[in-house]
């Protein structure tokens, strides 16, 4: 029987044949006439995760620490594993995650899956980058262990490979040492992109972790105003350690409509520019709500309603980012149709091992839109067309809907990735965007 399973986006479904190996023994990929695809914990915005039609491997089951080397911070453990897991056992060894996204609601698989960055990507690449090892199970039933001198370009291929590879069953990498779970972090109004990207220029050299919000609603001399977050570990000597701050809100059931609209938007991206004074704010914070704000509000992609909602990530080449930033928010602008959560970031020059990952040396611009339809789509075909102009990427663990010329443009080795496809794996996003009916 087949069962209903959706991605975070909530606006996109596919129904699939579920199988949920508990042990790693119970793991069956035999299939011979349906496709296979490995799901984590379903935090694609997309249809990267999704298999209509198929089957979905669902590893959330198989969430075991295998072997944790505490004194040279060396992580081994099945790929269910969730982040926040993860650093409940770390964080209080002085031990921290290598590369974070902004959940830690994902598993260890997923993040390979989709070679995750976050906000130290100037410092410390993706997530692939500190992966040691891992082991692949392919539907044959054969299991390789993979890394940089073993099976390398399986290893390869793998991060970032949308779990197209086959089902990793256990991975080993390396963490980041730190002496408390504190952040000393600032945040600094600025008023136009120049000055985001002075701020950035200064920061990178100095703070490991930086981001910024931007009113993506602003026109005109306003147009790039934002908040830019930076922040370093704090050492243990300088601040005391504060209680993790826990979910506070919680969103029951899906809505009726899309709480996020223009209305709300302009007094949010308002009220939220204001509340940040001009100077710089020094503060400190634990980890938790400097790099997962939103985990505070469990299921907070029901407030876009029973439409759901897309998400866009892009990234275009630094030496045209002024403009190419430029050009995208005068479009979301235009459109009325803005994001509250709209990240601004710079990408470093570290390139990832993996044939489809999506960081690269630029600006990177993630936004969240709620579902409208066609005026939606249109919005995004026109940011598309702008990114393809400039030379850029989106990123497909956030793709609901780009088409196939797009993608091999974007990926360009994309031929050379599909010779590492298991014969029997296959994902709704990988079939639209090979045209595969």
């Amino acid at each position: 029987m087949s069962e209903h399973y959706t991605s975070w986006g909530r606006h996109m479904a596919a129904r699939q044949q579920i199988r949920r190996p508990a042990w790693v023994d119970e793991l069956d990929l035999a299939s011979p006439d349906k496709t296979i695809l490995t799901y984590g914990n379903g935090r694609s915005y997309g249809d990267s995760c999704l298999n209509d039609g198929g089957i979905l491997v669902d590893l959330r089951k198989l969430d075991h620490f295998i072997h944790f080397d505490s004194t040279n911070g060396i992580l081994r453990c099945e790929a269910g594993l969730l982040f926040t897991d993860i650093l409940s056992l770390i964080v209080k060894q002085g031990w921290f995650l290598p590369v974070t996204p902004g959940t830690r609601y994902i598993t260890v698989g997923g993040a390979i899956a989709n070679d995750v960055h976050g906000k130290n990507h100037h410092r410390a690449g993706t997530f692939g980058m500190h992966i040691k090892q891992f082991e692949l199970c392919r539907s044959t039933g054969e299991r390789l262990v993979c890394s940089p001198t073993q099976n390398p370009l399986l290893f390869n291929a793998t991060i970032g490979g949308l779990g197209l590879t086959g089902t990793i069953l256990w991975a080993e990498f390396a963490l980041k040492k730190i002496a408390s779970p504190m952040i000393e972090a600032e945040s600094i109004r600025f008023e136009t992109l120049d000055d985001f990207f002075e701020l950035s220029a200064e920061s990178d050299k100095n703070y490991e972790y930086t981001v910024a919000w931007v009113d993506c609603l602003a026109k005109g001399k306003a147009q790039g105003r934002g908040i830019f977050i930076r922040g370093n570990h704090a050492s243990r000597e300088k601040t005391d350690t504060a209680p993790c701050t826990t979910r506070t809100l919680s969103i029951p059931a899906e809505l009726p409509i899309s709480v996020v609209n223009p209305f709300t938007l302009k007094i949010f991206n308002e009220i939220y520019f204001k509340k940040h004074p001009r100077h710089p704010k020094k503060h400190s914070s634990h980890y938790a709500p400097f790099f997962y704000p939103l985990d505070a509000i469990e299921n907070w992609n029901r407030m876009y309603g029973k439409k759901g909602f897309f998400q866009y990530q892009c990234v275009v080449p630094v030496d045209q980012a002024r403009q190419a930033i430029s050009e995208l928010l005068q479009h979301i602008a235009s459109s009325r149709t803005g994001s509250f959560l709209a990240v601004l970031k710079m990408f470093g020059p570290a390139r990832s091992p993996g044939l489809l990952s999506f960081p690269r040396e630029g600006v990177t611009l993630a936004l969240d839109f709620a579902n409208q339809g066609q005026k939606t789509l249109d919005l995004l075909e026109s940011l598309d067309n702008v990114v393809a102009e400039y030379g850029g990427a989106v990123y497909p663990a956030k793709d609901a809907r780009m088409n196939s010329g797009r993608f091999k443009q974007y990926f360009p080795r994309w031929q050379e990735f599909q010779t590492y496809i298991d014969k029997n794996y296959s994902s709704s996003f990988w079939r639209r965007v090979m045209e595969v009916e």
